[in-house]
């Protein structure tokens, strides 16, 4: 039954891999979020400072993510963006082996832990995230369910690795951290782990917000301005929190979040019961941190925030079953179930609509990459960014930024589709400007794709 699993996972795994990258090649994908940890890692790799140009500072102030080193192992044997869809892919996959091994623990039948696989790969963010370009945190969802694993049978060193490497993938995993020590202390019975955690979590998110993050960037975290009516602090924002919780109530109390709750809840509601919340009480940082923000993409399930929470859900659901509790029992009931789920929330519909939106010139766009012979500084649009982030200098176009592009060798743009932060006109501008301008000759152009290359650029080694 064991191999049954692995191939599941290797099935899981393919797919995944086959998605992203044909969403990469499609130009859906973009400089927030994969050109900017593409740039890191592929500069980590080079041995060179791994600051991204896209967001002007070392990749440890975005998040404290120290895990871009690690993922830059594979880089060095052959630097390429493939590698990220591939770990996304696979770790996503992944946590279906420490969920089946959760659920045989729990002594489900073998029937039901199977059942369980499928409730956890055909959850609709774990597709959607993957498609989202790329995030370190998707290491962290099978990290989490190994961790749970490891407290139940007693492995406290391997139950520090894996915290230790949850909390390297984003500095706000420590408070899912700490809330899964709660729950490991108070409802499990599992003092080591949960004060391990609880003390690792506080120790981690501490040094990461106050002291890594601001030394590398110069600011606050990444995305407190969501919170900006909290306060303008990672600690001011939790000191109104509990101090002044009125701030919050007209953000929590809205339908954004009430239907983002119940799409959460959709792919597993049959499978809740009094008897299993008892896990749930570790999603309560995530939940609050996406109710709260004033940020859309966190209340659904199209992005990955919603992604730590997943493992939590899925031990719930298991620890009914367990228990004999829940609307449904048996393995085709379940996995019915999951995949309408699936079918309703899962974007794959993306691939028959707005992921074709650039193919009307996706022939030229790549010929005009592939004229993009040096390693030189670049500008170019968004969409284009990921797919020459291997350089120590590349931006992107911004109608609300005055660039100045003599400092690039090559300038590549799509009038046609100008990208995000850009428009037509703000294309056809720059390229009048730089048919202007003698430090660049124009060396391609079809169906409204220009590539602009600076004169001396032959020089560049």
């Amino acid at each position: 039954m064991k191999s049954y699993i692995y191939w599941i996972i290797g099935v899981s795994t393919l797919i995944l891999f086959t998605c992203s990258i044909l969403r990469h090649e499609l130009f859906q994908s973009a400089s927030y979020d994969l050109g900017i940890f593409d740039q890191a890692i592929y500069l980590i790799s080079q041995g060179k400072e791994p600051i991204t140009t896209i967001q002007g500072f070392h990749i440890l102030g975005d998040h404290a993510a120290w895990i871009h080193y690690l993922l830059a192992i594979p880089y060095k044997i052959y630097p390429s963006v493939y590698w990220l869809f591939f770990i996304q892919a696979l770790a996503l996959s992944l946590a279906a082996l420490p969920t089946w091994y959760l659920a045989l623990k729990a002594r489900l039948k073998e029937s039901q832990a199977i059942a369980m696989v499928f409730v956890y790969l055909l959850y609709p963010v774990v597709f959607n995230a993957n498609l989202f370009d790329f995030h370190p945190e998707v290491i962290a969802v099978p990290t989490f369910l190994a961790a749970v694993f490891a407290a139940q049978i007693r492995k406290l060193f391997w139950f520090c690795i894996f915290i230790i490497l949850i909390t390297g993938c984003k500095e706000v995993l420590s408070l899912t951290v700490i809330a899964m020590g709660i729950w490991l202390l108070v409802f499990e019975n599992r003092r080591a782990y949960g004060l391990s955690a609880i003390i690792f979590g506080v120790v981690w998110f501490i040094l990461a917000t106050k002291l890594i993050i601001p030394f590398f960037s110069g600011a606050e975290a990444a995305a407190v301005d969501r919170y900006s009516y909290l306060g303008n602090s990672v600690f001011d924002i939790i000191k109104n929190l509990i101090f002044q919780p009125r701030l919050a109530f007209s953000k929590v109390l809205s339908l954004d979040n009430l239907v983002y709750l119940i799409l959460l809840l959709i792919p597993v509601i049959w499978g809740l019961s009094i008897e299993s919340l008892k896990p749930l009480v570790a999603i309560v940082p995530c939940i609050a941190i996406n109710i709260l923000a004033d940020c859309q993409p966190q209340k659904d399930l199209v992005h990955q925030y919603s992604l730590p929470i997943l493992p939590f859900l899925i031990l719930a659901v298991i620890s009914s079953l367990a228990a004999g509790k829940g609307w449904l029992q048996n393995r085709r009931a379940i996995i019915i179930w999951s995949l309408v789920t699936f079918l309703s929330l899962a974007k794959f519909t993306y691939f028959g609509g707005q992921y074709l939106e650039y193919v009307d010139n996706w022939q030229a766009t790549r010929q005009a990459i592939s004229l993009v012979s040096t390693p030189g500084s670049v500008y170019t649009t968004a969409q284009i960014t990921p797919h020459l982030s291997h350089r120590v200098l590349i931006k992107f176009t911004n109608t609300d930024v005055n660039q100045d592009v003599n400092i690039f060798d090559y300038v590549l743009l799509n009038v046609r589709h100008p990208g995000w932060t850009s428009t037509t006109e703000f294309a056809h501008n720059l390229v009048n400007q730089l048919n202007t301008n003698q430090n660049f000759n124009l060396q391609y152009n079809q169906d409204d794709v220009y590539l602009f290359v600076k004169n001396t650029v032959g020089v560049i080694k």
